[in-house]
């Protein structure tokens, strides 16, 4: 199965098929306004700047999952990653990525690419040691993600190539999606 073959509704209300990414490299993240890593926005926004000629798009869910840090409206996310990041790449609508209403997208994601340990990633023991301490029950789920700012790489065919702990900034994924450019 194909990334391509989803549906998603974008911040504004539209429904449109991922199919319409189909030739591009995808770079999908589960984002929040409110979060210790909400400054990636910057890093996505310098990348999405960077590549975005060669192919590159990136697509922005928004996800209230994690300790509230996603609470406000659409319009609100909207607002917020405009005026304070210049965010430009495709926001769309709050959605769940675990559980049982877990957008179809999420599910289809972490199927095919389970999470490496956080503890094996640099600076991943920290948010480790706090997600269990503050938010021991934030992913039950063996391939659940486990904090915002988790992100999928995806080829332009629609293949989940990789999967990031959020703790992986931006530039430290831009190795890895050289070579899926056109």
């Amino acid at each position: 199965m194909s990334v391509h073959q989803f549906e998603a509704t974008t911040i504004d209300g539209r429904t449109v098929s991922l199919g319409d990414y189909a030739g591009k490299t995808l770079l999908i993240v589960n984002v929040a306004s409110k979060c210790g890593l909400t400054p990636q926005y910057q890093g996505l926004e310098a990348l999405y700047q960077a590549h975005r000629d060669q192919g590159l798009e990136i697509l922005g869910f928004p996800c209230d999952q994690f300790g509230n840090q996603e609470p406000g409206t659409e319009a609100e996310i909207a607002e917020f990653c405009s005026t304070t990041y210049g965010v430009s790449f495709p926001l769309f609508s709050k959605i769940e990525v675990n559980g049982p209403g877990a957008h179809p997208l999420y599910k289809h994601l972490r199927s095919e690419q389970v999470e490496p340990r956080l503890e094996d990633v640099e600076g991943g023991a920290h948010l480790a040691g706090l997600l269990n301490q503050h938010f021991p029950d934030a992913c039950t789920e063996d391939d659940g993600i486990r904090w915002n700012f988790t992100k999928f790489l995806v080829s332009p065919s629609g293949e989940v190539v990789k999967r990031f702990q959020p703790v992986v900034s931006p530039d430290a994924i831009a190795q890895e999606i050289a070579p899926l450019l056109g």
